[in-house]
């Protein structure tokens, strides 16, 4: 039986750098919580993640740089030779499958809480607490916490921990790495001006603000060429309590100096299915409409990959527009570890997982969806 898929651009091969991928789908980082408390990546992980090799590429789930960095129960870090040989099992079941995988490097900074640091707080740019909602932490859920402004001298060693985790990956055999500078998490806190209140080189201005990521998307091209390096933001989120008022101006300003480093591509939160702060841009005409990815590309030269409740269809007009070359798919993920297949030849998705599966430990909804048998296609 002959199928004319209704998405032929976003199932066409494509380039990304010297890197060919056999489509344009993207497998989103999704925090699963599946590691354990050792935080090693293990046998189910590399399963689930092989059920999904047909993406044409995996960016794996948030993995922390440094024990400082830890702020979720039971995420994989690469801060460890344990956890390099876990993440080496991983990235090989999905070579054998011919799949390619970047890691997201990850410091959760005020997101997180004293229980995973024996007692020691978090660190954040400035001192100003998530207040709109609890933690879960080793000892339960609880509010979180002020964090500890982090001195400007312990800045580069931070730093030089995502340089450090850059290597690690390397050691374990991925083809690159994300860098993880959205949904409210530290970099993010430093690029904002609703987190970031610092009077020092890393405050105050765009440039300032900017710096942080700066000095770690330039450590980690000590390790990786510029085109096995990515880096994902989010301007519209209100994950970990962000937005702020001068939104447009700060991330479109970041996208044009992420330009210089040619980079393997920028990952946008684009649109407002995960949610919108509603704030009103200062810098542009009282603008108060979500950012899209049409906006960057106007100001990135770069490989847009576009996420944000994207469907078959919407994704495939994003890229027939010129707007994004690639689309990432997170929760769709979760459920149809065959997305690629099932969009191919137009059939059903699998309903939404449970929510209460997504964190918890274990096969159940994790590895034990329906996937659709050669005979099922060929009928």
């Amino acid at each position: 039986m002959t199928f004319e898929s209704i998405s032929p651009h976003l199932l066409s091969p494509f380039m990304l750098g010297d890197l060919p991928l056999k489509n344009r789908v993207v497998m989103a980082p999704l925090t699963r919580s599946r590691a354990g408390v050792g935080r090693i990546p293990n046998a189910l992980m590399a399963e689930y993640y092989a059920q999904r090799a047909s993406a044409g590429l995996i960016i794996g789930e948030a993995t922390t740089i440094s024990e400082q960095a830890n702020g979720w129960l039971n995420s994989p870090g690469i801060y460890s030779d344990e956890q390099i040989g876990g993440w080496k099992q991983v990235v090989d079941a999905i070579h054998v499958k011919g799949g390619h995988i970047f890691l997201q490097l990850w410091h959760t900074g005020r997101a997180s809480h004293s229980s995973f640091h024996n007692g020691q707080l978090p660190v954040a740019p400035s001192a100003i607490r998530i207040s709109a909602y609890e933690i879960h932490t080793p000892s339960g859920k609880q509010p979180h916490e002020i964090p500890r402004v982090l001195e400007t001298e312990e800045i580069p060693g931070i730093v030089e921990d995502y340089r450090k985790a850059a290597e690690r990956s390397q050691a374990a055999g991925f083809d690159g790495v994300e860098i993880h500078a959205a949904n409210g998490y530290l970099i993010d806190q430093f690029l904002q001006s609703k987190t970031n209140q610092r009077s020092d080189r890393y405050g105050g201005s765009l440039e300032n603000r900017f710096r942080f990521l700066q000095e770690i998307v330039e450590a980690v091209l000590t390790v990786w060429p510029a085109n096995r390096v990515g880096v994902r933001i989010n301007p519209n989120g209100v994950d970990g309590e962000m937005g702020s008022p001068d939104f447009r101006e700060t991330f479109l300003y970041v996208a044009k100096q992420l330009n210089i480093y040619n980079l393997s591509y920028l990952h946008v939160m684009d649109g407002d299915t995960s949610g919108f702060h509603e704030l009103t841009d200062i810098g542009f005409h009282g603008l108060d409409e979500p950012m899209t990815l049409a906006e960057f590309r106007s100001v990135f030269a770069g490989v847009l990959i576009g996420n944000s409740g994207y469907t078959q269809e919407t994704a495939e007009k994003a890229i027939q527009a010129g707007y994004g070359d690639m689309i990432a798919f997170g929760r769709l993920y979760i459920s149809n570890p065959d997305l690629v297949e099932r969009f191919t030849h137009n059939l059903e998705l699998n309903p939404m997982a449970d929510p209460s599966t997504w964190y918890a430990f274990g096969a159940e909804g994790y590895t034990d969806f329906p996937i659709y048998a050669d005979t099922a296609l060929s009928s």
